[in-house]
């Protein structure tokens, strides 16, 4: 089976710990600005045991519609799955704030180190699009990268990004949903 966008499930438990541990290794941990960096500072500790990670699982599975109290604005998170292993996620911000503004945008996607430049993260996002688009009724997306993230540009570019410009590290592009009739 192809790959797919999936609500997390605690069915993918294995795999996830080892990439977890991937991302870690690739340095994600000190990543400024990144959710998943925060992920591993926070739920690490908790993840091997059936109990935490169902608990995580509960925590970023489905839709998170209210802003927390410190300050993460609703979010959608879905896992990039094949066959039942864990290649990555994509997480959803249902609004904008300032920083989001200038260094995540509303599209924050990473693939597992051990299944990257595979076409991956450019399939990732094109199944994200119609999500953020259509379920989610963000119009236009904007999604960020790293001035030295090659990878990423050419994946935001290949799925209709349009370079607005570069805040910081930051490379900024926004991505209209299709018009009716349209292909993605």
């Amino acid at each position: 089976m192809p790959p797919q966008l999936i609500a997390p499930t605690v069915a993918v438990h294995a795999s996830f710990l080892a990439a977890m541990e991937e991302f870690r290794a690739d340095g994600t941990e000190q990543v400024p600005h990144s959710g998943l960096a925060r992920e591993l500072r926070t739920w690490a500790d908790r993840w091997p045991t059936a109990e935490g990670f169902a608990e995580y699982v509960g925590t970023v599975g489905g839709a998170s519609l209210e802003e927390r109290a410190d300050g993460v604005v609703p979010m959608t998170t879905r896992w990039w799955v094949a066959d039942g292993v864990y290649l990555g996620r994509v997480t959803f911000r249902h609004r904008l704030t300032g920083e989001l503004l200038d260094y995540g945008g509303h599209i924050g996607y990473a693939v597992r180190p051990g299944a990257r430049r595979r076409g991956h993260a450019t399939a990732m996002l094109r199944a994200a699009l119609p999500v953020a688009h259509h379920e989610l009724g963000l119009d236009p997306v904007l999604v960020t990268c790293d001035d030295t993230n090659t990878g990423s540009r050419k994946v935001i570019e290949s799925c209709g990004g349009i370079f607005e410009d570069q805040r910081d590290e930051k490379l900024r592009y926004w991505i209209r949903a299709p018009a009716a009739g349209a292909g993605q």
